[in-house]
This record gives C-alpha cells, sequence and structure tokens, in this order.
C-alpha cells in the first residue's frame, strides 16, 4: 500500500493537482481509506497547483477530527503555498459531509483568505468514494 502511495503522489507531482480530480481521488483513497480514526490531511499547492507537499496535520477519533484554521494558515505561509486542498476520512465508510464539516471548511476558508490563501477543496474520503464539497455545492 505504501509503495502505491508513493507511486500515486508522484503522479501528482507531475502535473496541476486541481486539473487531476480522478489522480487525486485514486491517491486520497489509498491514502485514507482505510484508516480506523478521522484524520485530516492538506494538500499545500503553489501558484501554478503543484504540490509542494501533503500532510497529515491533524488525528481525531472515529468520528472526528480537530480542526484549527490558525495552525493550516501557519503551515501554508511556512510552505510558501498559495492554495489548499483539505482532505479528512470518514471511517464509517460513509462520505456525506456533516454540517460539523461544512462549518468548518468555512472557518478554514475565511482564515486562509484573510491571507490570500484560496482553498480550492475539501474532500471526504469513505469507503468507496470521495466527495468534494465543492462540486456538491456544500462550500
Amino acid at each position: 500500500q505504501k509503495v502505491l502511495q508513493h507511486v500515486l503522489r508522484e503522479r501528482l507531482r507531475e502535473r496541476p493537482v486541481v486539473g487531476s480530480w480522478k489522480a487525486l481521488e485514486e491517491y486520497l483513497s489509498i491514502a485514507l481509506r482505510h484508516e480506523r480514526t478521522e484524520k485530516l490531511l492538506v494538500l499545500f499547492l503553489d501558484s501554478k497547483n503543484g504540490l509542494i507537499c501533503d500532510e497529515v496535520v491533524q488525528e481525531g477519533t472515529v468520528d472526528h477530527v480537530p480542526t484549527y484554521p490558525r495552525e493550516i494558515a501557519k503551515r501554508a505561509l511556512q510552505l510558501d503555498a498559495s492554495a489548499v486542498i483539505m482532505v479528512h476520512n470518514h471511517p464509517s465508510g460513509d462520505p456525506t459531509p456533516s454540517k460539523g464539516d461544512v462549518e468548518m471548511t468555512r472557518r478554514v476558508i475565511a482564515a486562509l483568505a484573510a491571507l490570500d490563501i484560496a482553498m480550492h477543496d475539501h474532500a471526504i474520503v469513505g469507503r468507496n468514494e470521495v466527495v468534494s464539497l465543492r462540486r456538491t455545492g456544500a462550500v
């Protein structure tokens, strides 16, 4: 699994992440689908939407991961990121966003916007599907 995850991450580095949703979805599924607790992964992107790095910035419980907009913004500034994509998993297997997921996403968007850092999306990884909050119109 780690080898496949590495190969898929390298594919993301080869072209703009935002333009390759399918490649991103494959990578995220391998990275988070089988986790037993919620993890918040953030992809930090450069001005051309290339992947600078991706990091698990928080680990939580079976049904919650604490999210601190300040910490995401701080790390984005350290990396000179122009944009981010937030991702977390739902160990239950159901990637449907909760009201809390949407509210937290809006708080992070506001914090990053104040620093001229875009948040392109927040994706939730379930057992068989990855849901984009942007595509669903939730944010």
